[in-house]
């Protein structure tokens, strides 16, 4: 190390002053060894992709009077800089990147100060490589140029690429992009380029081979990572002719042609052959081996045969000749050869157009008759056609086709040469149809092929057809639908079915015939295909409206088709609306409609659709009807007995009205009824009970037959208690008290009755048996029909146990049902106590049952009217 020294006149008084005061030491630096990160530098060693800005060293020294001390870096005139230091800490920090491969070493003088006195020491940093260099080939481009009969494995070249970093990273090894797509491998580590093991290169083949060679480096480490760099390039390999091909002939196979005025010594056509050697080729050399028979010349250079006779001379149309192409080297020397066959025809001129013959001669019309359909492949053998051409050779190829409706025949052959035999042939039977055609014509044309005249000639071909029966008769549709009148007379006409048949001729009549299970009522005529009714025909639209059937046309020769009709059968308004009966009963609670109907038994719409009126009433201001349902009401302010007895002085109640029923139909037809209305009002409350009542006002077997059912239930019951009672008593062996069995028959005072039981009265006279307590608003009619009829009375059926004697309940009056049974005599009939408060309304109700059951008694069995 090297002390420097500094003596400048501040320095100069400083060490004065000291020597007179006393003596000052220098500082110094620590000395910690090449590994360490603190001291004086020395052996301080840096890799080369240490970034910028690393805190890369420590300076550390002291003083030995302890006096503060500070730190600098300097370096040489022209060098970089490439640290810094903290002058008061000493931390180093890299400032300007390094680089190896251009310097790998670093010279810095380092110092330490203590204020008075400075040391200086200068130092080398060690630059260490990391792996940032790419392998670069060197001497580029490569071109390679070797003989296309270079032996496999043999080397063809050497590349060489380096690598700038040390160690691995600076180690190159070399391989092939594509081996197996190439012919050539390469040493991984020499570099040098061979042709593979059992591959040769062929010039005539490929001229050019471009090879891509990848050179790697070992890897190394950069910035903490292992880095492996590559470089590529391109080997181009030209591949060098050598003469190891023998020549070859081009636009093979050779025809020539000797026409008729062909003159001697006229050239025929040339041979071109070349050497296979394409990179540095011979010339060649031409001469006829054999097959001229002295007729033909070659040119020795050119290739260029001529005929050295005129054609008239020229035994043979065809001379085949066998030419050889030999290579002439430099030296004029012959080596390689190969042959070609050279094909020379002698022709006249095309001077004669393709001719159609018949038997007779030539013919330019052919006709023939046939049936239609004829089987696919059939020859149409009544045709005899021959076509000729008199030229010879090419002049006398021709093309046969036939022009018309395409697809249906084929001609055979297509191709002739010279002359030929034609024959038509069916390709499509279904096409010949004399429905369709009856004569079918074509056009036969025969054309040249190969010459430039392009002579031609036609022949019509004119085939007439016979007809056969291949047609099916045929319905104009496949249904019928056809409607008639239920009114119309035996013999009328339905429907016209229409079926054709194209054949001619008798084929071509068609007979129509019916089957079916719903043809019996009808007829149809054989030829016209009228269907028509049978004479004694009755259609009804009530009974049946609907008829289907089939219907059949059949040729003579039994070939038939079937179509459907479907008949309906129009409903005519020939039926009058229908009541029950002439005369009705109806009775009407004030408030409640009745209702009337009446029946029309026409089949349809609007025959059958009822309008009901009241043609007659006296009042005619008491009643309206409803004209689609038969409902009659009063009118709105008719709401009790006492309008209807101030409007007239009927007390009784009782109305007659003329209704009519009217249907729809065109004409309309009406039927009239007399209507006897009973107008009351209710007299029960609304209740199960007051309805039923209500219903079966008029129909006293009905409430006899219901109370007798109750009776029989409450019958059975006892004798079940009954029985029970007595297995009990068996059972325990004692015999119960009489009183007690009484006591347990009776009913508890506390138990509530909801319904009293029908309490009789001794009338004073008939009418009296029927009492009703409660208003006779209160009663409600189901079925707006309370007439009463007058029917058998039935054995009276006995009476059930007398109710036990309940007070009248304050919440809701007591109420009396009047029985519907006439048998009941007033010696039967417990008479109930009369109820104060009777309104007027209910006293009239009772004077009408009264006067009604009277007259009923007096002509039992005779309705009431």
């Amino acid at each position: 190390m090297k002390h420097v020294r500094h003596f400048t006149p501040s320095l100069f008084l400083s060490l004065v002053h000291v020597c007179l005061v006393q003596a000052n030491y220098a500082p110094y630096f620590f000395d910690n060894g090449a590994r360490s990160t603190n001291g004086n530098m020395a052996l301080l060693s840096l890799s080369e992709d240490t970034p910028v800005g690393t805190h890369v060293y420590t300076l550390n020294g002291t003083d030995p009077e302890g006096d503060p001390v500070t730190y600098d870096l300097t370096y040489e005139a022209g060098s970089r800089r490439y640290f810094s230091v903290d002058k008061n800490l000493g931390n180093v920090t890299l400032i300007e990147e390094l680089d190896r491969e251009k310097e790998d070493e670093v010279e810095v003088i380092v110092s330490i100060s203590d204020g008075l006195s400075t040391v200086s020491e200068k130092v080398r940093i060690l630059v260490m490589d990391a792996n940032d260099e790419s392998p670069e080939f060197i001497n580029t481009p490569y071109i390679v140029e070797v003989p296309e009969n270079t032996p496999s494995s043999s080397s063809i070249f050497k590349i060489e690429a380096i690598d700038k970093d040390t160690g691995s990273g600076g180690s190159i090894t070399y391989f092939l992009q594509n081996i197996h797509a190439n012919k050539f491998t390469i040493d991984r580590h020499s570099g040098v380029l061979r042709i593979k093991p059992g591959v040769t290169l062929d010039y005539e083949k490929s001229r050019t081979h471009f090879v891509v060679v990848v050179a790697k480096d070992g890897g190394g480490k950069l910035r903490g990572d292992n880095k492996v760099f590559s470089a590529t390039t391109t080997v181009t390999i030209n591949v060098e002719d050598v003469q190891d091909t023998p020549p070859m002939f081009i636009g093979t196979p050779y025809y020539g042609y000797v026409y008729e005025d062909t003159l001697a010594g006229s050239e025929v056509l040339t041979v071109v052959a070349l050497d296979g050697d394409r990179g540095k080729p011979n010339s060649i050399h031409y001469c006829i081996v054999n097959g001229s028979e002295a007729s033909f010349e070659i040119s020795n250079t050119t290739g260029a045969i001529s005929v050295i006779k005129s054609p008239n001379q020229l035994r043979k149309e065809v001379y085949e000749l066998k030419v050889k192409a030999s290579e002439v080297s430099q030296e004029g020397d012959i080596s390689e050869h190969t042959f070609a066959t050279v094909t020379i025809r002698v022709v006249d001129l095309n001077n004669h157009p393709p001719t159609f013959y018949g038997e007779n001669g030539p013919q330019n019309r052919f006709e023939l008759t046939m049936y239609e359909h004829p089987p696919e492949g059939e020859i149409l053998r009544g045709l005899k056609i021959t076509v000729n051409d008199s030229d010879q050779g090419a002049n006398a190829k021709f093309n046969l086709r036939l022009v018309g409706p395409g697809g249906i025949f084929r001609v055979v052959p297509q191709t002739v040469l010279n002359e030929a035999q034609v024959t038509i042939i069916v390709e499509n039977s279904a096409a010949i149809d004399y429905e369709s055609f009856k004569v079918l014509t074509f056009k036969l044309l025969a054309i040249e092929v190969n010459t430039p005249e392009k002579f031609s000639s036609t022949a019509d071909v004119v085939i007439r057809l016979l007809d056969t029966n291949d047609n099916v008769p045929k319905f104009s549709s496949d249904y019928y639908i056809a409607r008639i009148p239920e009114n119309s007379p035996g013999g009328s006409n339905v429907v016209a079915v229409t079926a054709t048949d194209p054949d001619s001729g008798l084929w071509g009549e068609i007979k129509y015939s019916i089957y079916g299970t719903g043809a019996d009522l009808f007829l149809i005529h054989p030829s016209t295909g009228i269907i028509y009714t049978q004479p004694w025909a009755v259609l009804d639209a009530e009974v049946n409206s609907k008829y289907n059937f089939y219907v059949k046309a059949e040729d003579t020769d039994g070939k038939y088709s079937l179509a459907e009709v479907f008949i309906t059968v129009l409903d005519v308004n020939d039926h009058s609306p229908e009541f029950n009966e002439n005369i009705q009963e109806k009775t009407m609670i004030i408030g409640s409609p009745v209702k009337i109907e009446a029946i029309d038994q026409d089949a349809e719409e609007p025959n059958n659709i009822v309008d009901y009126s009241i043609m007659q009433a006296d009042p005619a201001n008491v009643f309206d009807i409803d004209q689609s349902t038969g409902e009659i009401k009063l009118k709105s302010y008719i709401r009790s007995l006492d309008i209807i007895h101030n409007i007239t002085n009927n007390k009784d109640c009782i109305w007659s009205l003329v209704v009519q029923a009217k249907d729809r139909g065109s004409p309309s037809f009406s039927t009239t009824a007399v209507l006897k209305i009973d107008i009351t009002e209710e007299t029960l409350h609304k209740g199960p009970m007051a309805a039923f009542l209500m219903q079966t006002k008029d129909n006293p077997m009905k409430a006899l037959g219901v109370l007798a059912g109750v009776m029989g239930i409450m019958v059975l019951i006892t004798i079940m208690i009954s029985t029970a009672m007595f297995w009990r008593n068996k059972r325990s062996n004692k015999v119960m008290p009489v009183r007690r069995i009484i006591k347990k028959r009776q009913m508890p005072p506390s138990r509530t009755v909801r319904m009293e039981w029908l309490k009789f009265k001794r009338p004073s006279s008939a009418a009296e048996k029927f009492v009703v307590e409660e208003d006779v608003r209160s009663l409600h009619n189901e079925n707006s029909n309370n007439n009463v009829q007058v029917v058998p009375v039935p054995p009276a059926a006995p009476l059930p146990p007398p109710p036990p004697a309940l007070a009248p309940r304050g919440d809701a009056p007591g109420w009396r049902v009047p029985t519907v049974s006439g048998s009941l005599t007033p010696k039967h009939v417990i008479k109930p106590p009369k109820k104060k408060g009777h309104s007027s309304t209910h006293n009239a109700l009772v004077s009408e049952l009264k006067m009604r059951f009277e007259k009923r008694n007096a002509a039992f069995g005779e309705p009431h009217i």
